[in-house]
């Protein structure tokens, strides 16, 4: 059920999609259908739309694209595979092949999670955007060559529907009033607010139109005091497997232990192993827990056991799937901190050499921090 669409190929206007994509740090996104439904829990009532949201007007498109674009980039991404029977598959696939409306399934899906989210213990204000949008691949960086523009830009996008809560706040207001006495500013409350186009969400999902693959992000919550993933578990009804933020941080966790429990430089190992994700997600978007090990520790054969065993023990997938843009935001820059509160931030790369930083061991047991190679210093 991939879409027929197809992005220009790469000719004499290079120069110009070079420019575009340094300029654009994410995903490209043409939304096609989008609506907005509004929850009420204090007065118990559901407010459903019958029309999607007008899209050519420039504020609203680029409300959703922003929040869109980050949904689809965060590195706190779950994974999940839809369980065999699953409901809500079989009304997708409706949709999908074109026997059901987006606004009817938009419909279905706030009724459903409108019945759970209103017996959760804890209740919040929300609302729920459902939206069918296409996604680019990563733009090129701005020095990129021809044959990497021609590849980027010929390649097919990717259709997702997607599912986000949007939490809503409370927030203060002047009102203007007119009494007879003359003109009267107040303090109002309005609890209507949605989240600002930069701010966070914390539910939502993605599914892949073609593979189905999902992508998503939910938090426990509690019905009768027992705890509940309502997204996974219950409208969805698919696994849930870790984000690749969860599984780097256990790599980095356990090659700092390996490293410390061998008498080995923690730091330069961990930085390394920064490094070798963020190489390893340049490459295809993969990341083999047991290989950074391997390759961290590839001079020293006694410790690339020791992380491969506790890597077993700490149950690490054999391969996770890491979105670039997410890699290089974890990994690109090491910051350390020592005892005598100095902070030191370098990037990654710098581990695998001394020419910039070098870090040594004194016969009185402390830490030298050399760096290397400056012309110039600012203050920040």
């Amino acid at each position: 059920m991939r879409m027929a669409a197809r992005a220009d190929t790469c000719s004499g206007s290079c120069k110009d999609r070079s420019r575009k994509a340094s300029e654009e740090s994410r995903p490209m996104l043409n939304i096609h259908h989008a609506i907005l439904h509004a929850f009420d829990f204090d007065t118990g009532a559901t407010f459903l739309s019958d029309h999607e949201l007008d899209l050519d007007e420039k504020l609203v498109k680029s409300y959703v694209r922003r929040h869109l674009n980050r949904c689809v980039s965060s590195e706190r991404n779950m994974h999940g595979e839809f369980a065999e029977g699953s409901g809500f598959v079989e009304e997708l696939l409706l949709y999908l092949s074109h026997r059901a409306s987006f606004e009817a399934l938009s419909k279905q899906i706030a009724q459903f999670l409108w019945e759970k989210l209103r017996t959760c213990d804890d209740l919040e204000p929300m609302d729920l955007l459902v939206a069918d949008f296409e996604q680019s691949a990563d733009a090129p960086k701005g020095d990129a060559d021809e044959e990497e523009l021609e590849k980027a830009f010929a390649a097919e996008p990717v259709r997702r529907f997607a599912i986000v809560l949007l939490p809503r706040s409370q927030t203060f207001m002047h009102s203007i009033e007119h009494p007879s006495g003359g003109a009267f500013n107040e303090i109002v409350r309005h609890d209507a607010t949605l989240p600002n186009p930069s701010g966070k969400v914390n539910t939502y999902a993605l599914i892949d139109c073609a593979t189905l693959a999902v992508d998503f992000s939910d938090k426990a919550r509690t019905i009768a005091g027992a705890e509940v993933w309502i997204m996974p578990n219950m409208l969805l009804q698919c696994s849930r497997e870790p984000s690749s933020r969860e599984v780097i941080e256990d790599v980095e966790r356990i090659v700092e232990q390996v490293a410390e429990e061998h008498g080995a430089n923690p730091v330069r190992a961990v930085s390394r192993a920064k490094a070798c994700v963020a190489h390893s997600a340049e490459l295809d978007e993969r990341l083999m827990p047991e290989q950074i090990g391997a390759q961290v520790f590839e001079d020293e054969p006694a410790l690339a056991q020791s992380y491969e065993e506790e890597a077993r023990e700490a149950g690490l997938p054999e391969e996770v799937h890491v979105r670039r843009a997410a890699a290089r935001r974890l990994t690109k820059t090491h910051r350390i901190r020592t005892d005598t509160g100095i902070d030191i931030a370098f990037p990654s790369e710098y581990s695998s050499g001394n020419d910039y930083i070098a870090f040594d061991r004194e016969e009185d047991g402390s830490l030298t921090i050399t760096i290397r190679n400056v012309k110039h210093i600012e203050n920040r």
